[in-house]
């Protein structure tokens, strides 16, 4: 990262994003000013309105009334989404496209004004010339006709995005009908919660032996337990993760072992009943955990991420961006649509699958946060503060939902610089650098700053203004997922934490022993929103390992009986992350 900070103060943001921008857009001081303040307006407004880094081009057509085009570049440091218009002079956005850059750090897209208006593709020296809107159907009208989320154009150089619907299983669209159509749905919701997801999922499993199996010195290090590593019991677990150095279907608690086919990622096991007396007693407040939970099974993937680089894409439908019923409706700005002034992305398109450049290199892909309706505070002093705080979200550079301070936040930087923490207003001065973010409720772990040891969130034991969710009945106990940050030996490693039972506490102290720096939540209450998935690789083709074999059943069939992945094969109205192999920047 580099060396430079700013003040957060408005007088100086200018010069902060000119600075960390690297000099990337030629907007002027002036726009820039004018493009911030829109941001700020509490007013109605379009998601471009909420692009203060965008650099915008007009181009006139020859030929009398043939015409202008415009080309917006959301967020020039990043470089990878775009907005071209046709139109008039008067209507310059008659018709909007989406257009994504599949290489943002190798290829420069550039719209050239003159007597002849046409795109260029840079890659160093070589240069490739475009002109879409020309032709009758013109190539971007014959892209949109095709259907498909990821159109290419430009000989293939870029992407249209089109509209697309998103897969929904049967569980999905019955508690989306509930909550939309049913009176008093979300109570419905919420005893369904108390008694079909409840305890669902939980594993658990008898020691099966003390026998060494594993080495404690394996990628992230060994999560703390009394035993030493010869006295480690040995348990059962139902990942449909192959790994060397264990028999199948068997792992001593805490210890981690390389995956086989994706090297640089790990699979662990662990039960909250072996957080050693040390974490329990120490400083940092969680509840007692009872004895569902102390023995239900925790499933964990840990990513070295000196290999891997992290991306996000928001669902066709979720998270949304209008407003969140949880926050009192006081809260609300008159007229204003949303938290963030427009309760749609239009005329950005919501695609749910990663393009077909990155697909047949990612290695991983889970599930993200929580929706948009519980993406809220209900409950505590954040339902007042900041609109109830909407968990904010960037994707390609382009700010979807504003960020917001206090909460967790999982971000990529366009250098591939990789985070995790809670945000702070000051934290503002990175946003033209932002590639990706997602923010998801608030800590279950911070690194204490007196100590340097890990402990609970201060909202871990507050079920209302820690947003945890659960059922109505304020029981946190069920199926949930969260990540945390750990370094160790000189890597960063980006951990994915399955728990099949467990309340914010659990996780917490599950974490501590882990050794994570930070830790956050991600989605609960079933297994496609707990969704983990790699892809091993070799000459035969790929080889996809879900986490649990449940997870296998969200995927969809070929007619040759082939499996289409999710996030990779279809649309889903869901968000996600996604690793990519780190020598694959772009």
């Amino acid at each position: 990262m580099s060396g430079f900070s700013c003040n957060p103060a408005r007088a100086l943001l200018i010069a902060c994003i000119t600075a960390l921008a690297g000099g990337a857009s030629a907007q002027s001081a002036e726009v820039l000013e004018a493009q911030r303040a829109a941001y700020d307006a509490v007013q109605p407004k379009s998601v471009i309105d909420l692009q203060m880094f965008r650099a915008t081009t007009d181009a006139a057509l020859p030929g009398d009334g043939a015409g202008q085009v415009r080309l917006i570049s959301l967020n020039p440091a990043v470089n990878a989404w775009f907005v071209l218009q046709t139109g008039t002079a008067d209507q310059p956005a008659q018709q909007s496209y989406h257009l994504e850059n599949p290489d943002p750090h190798g290829q420069r897209v550039v719209l050239v004004p003159g007597d002849d208006p046409r795109i260029e593709l840079w890659r160093g020296e070589r240069k490739l010339t475009c002109r879409p809107w020309q032709g009758d159907p013109s190539a971007l009208e014959d892209a949109r006709k095709k259907g498909i989320p990821y159109a290419p154009i430009c000989d293939k150089r870029l992407y249209l995005r089109n509209k697309a619907s998103g897969a929904r299983t049967t569980l999905e669209a019955t508690t989306e009908f509930l909550r939309d159509h049913v009176w008093g749905g979300e109570k419905i919701l919420n005893l369904a919660k108390g008694t079909l997801f409840k305890d669902s999922e939980m594993e658990t499993a008898n020691v099966l032996g003390m026998e060494q199996a594993g080495r404690e010195a394996v990628g992230p290090g060994a999560a703390q337990m009394l035993e030493t590593l010869e006295a480690r019991p040995v348990i059962g677990h139902q990942m449909d993760i192959t790994v060397y150095g264990a028999d199948p279907g068997r792992m001593a608690g805490g210890l981690w072992y390389p995956v086989q086919g994706v090297p640089g990622v790990f699979a662990s096991a662990y039960q909250p009943r072996w957080v050693p007396k040390a974490i329990l007693d120490g400083p940092g407040k969680a509840n007692w955990l009872d004895g569902t939970e102390s023995q239900a099974n925790g499933y964990f993937v840990a990513f070295d991420l000196s290999a891997f680089d992290v991306g996000f894409a928001v669902g066709t439908d979720h998270p949304g961006v209008g407003w969140s019923d949880r926050p009192p409706v006081s809260v609300r700005p008159r007229g204003m649509p949303g938290p963030d002034g427009f309760s749609n992305v239009a005329p950005l398109m919501r695609l749910g699958m990663v393009n077909p450049d990155v697909a047949d290199r990612v290695v991983a892909t889970f599930t993200a946060g929580f929706k948009r309706s519980h993406g809220a505070f209900r409950y505590g002093d954040y339902r007042e503060v900041d609109y109830g705080k909407h968990y904010g979200f960037i994707e390609n550079g382009a700010i979807l939902s504003k960020l917001w301070p206090g909460l967790s936040t999982l971000y990529v930087l366009n250098d591939g610089t990789i985070g995790m923490k809670t945000w702070e207003e000051a934290d503002n001065a990175l946003l033209p650098r932002i590639r990706f973010a997602r923010q998801n409720g608030v800590p279950i772990v911070v690194t204490d700053p007196e100590t340097g040891l890990p402990v609970p969130g201060d909202r871990v034991t507050q079920w209302g203004p820690g947003n945890w969710s659960g059922s109505a009945e304020a029981k946190l106990r069920t199926l949930r997922a969260g990540a945390c940050m750990k370094h160790n030996e000189g890597r960063q490693y980006l951990i994915y934490g399955y728990f099949s039972t467990a309340t914010p506490s659990a996780m917490a102290r599950t974490f501590q022993a882990y050794g994570c720096e930070y830790a956050m939540l991600l989605d609960m209450n079933a297994l496609e929103h707990t969704y983990l998935a790699l892809y091993a690789r070799n000459a035969d083709g790929m080889h996809v390992q879900h986490l649990v074999p449940g997870m296998k059943l969200i995927e969809k069939k070929a007619r040759d009986g082939n499996l289409i992945l999710r996030f990779l094969g279809f649309v889903d109205n869901r968000d996600f992350f996604y690793l990519t192999p780190k020598e694959d920047l772009k």
